[in-house]
């Protein structure tokens, strides 16, 4: 007697991370990103996007709304801001008298993409892979120190230099000219240090 066999069911495919990730941006947030893997953000439509050394970056989240979205990766933090941002950074450098030092900031704006941070939640145990001392992602990859949160206008919540008379922005943004400063202060400390000089208290 030939013993039955029992269909299996097909089992149901999961889509895959970057699939997942890419969902979410595009349909929770409405942002538009790069064909191809990894998941890549444009920058110059919703935001542009101030690359700084994780330190330098920490120290000037007082000068960002609570609501800013926020990313780490590595030893880089990845601040939002408004569109625009990138262009007028070079001009704002010379303003606060930064400009000749040259300090380890990179601007993404029109034209440019980054790397997609996991979204919230997407670590193995739920959570952000984000190191116990909140300052490095784990294993590498692009997470949200403050992610952004569907339904409200990022915009809203970026540093823009509306605050101090310039163009473009919504009343109340945080002021891009003080985080700039904050950032370029402490680049230029950083630096100090590496050199083998104290810096000087008011520097």
């Amino acid at each position: 007697m030939v013993g039955s066999v029992t269909a299996v069911p097909p089992s149901r495919t999961l889509p895959a991370p970057d699939d997942r990730t890419r969902h979410w941006y595009e349909n929770a947030l409405s942002w538009t990103t790069v064909p191809g893997e990894p998941v890549r953000l444009v920058t110059g439509l919703r935001f542009d996007v101030l690359d700084v050394p994780a330190e330098a970056g920490l120290a000037a989240l007082r000068h960002l709304a609570p609501d800013s979205p926020v990313a780490l990766k590595g030893d880089r933090m990845r601040l939002l801001t408004a569109v625009g941002s990138a262009e007028e950074l070079p001009g704002l450098l010379d303003w606060l008298e930064w400009g000749a030092l040259a300090p380890d900031l990179v601007a993404l704006g029109a034209g440019g993409h980054t790397e997609a941070p996991l979204p919230p939640g997407s670590g193995p145990t739920g959570g952000p892979q984000i190191s116990s001392d909140g300052c490095r992602p784990l294993q590498g990859a692009a997470v949200w120190l403050r992610p952004p949160v569907p339904g409200r206008e990022v915009e809203a919540s970026l540093p823009t230099l509306s605050a101090v008379g310039g163009g473009g922005g919504g009343r109340g943004a945080p002021d891009l000219a003080r985080l700039v400063d904050t950032v370029a202060t402490r680049c230029h400390r950083a630096r100090l240090r590496r050199a083998g000089v104290q810096p000087l208290a008011f520097s």
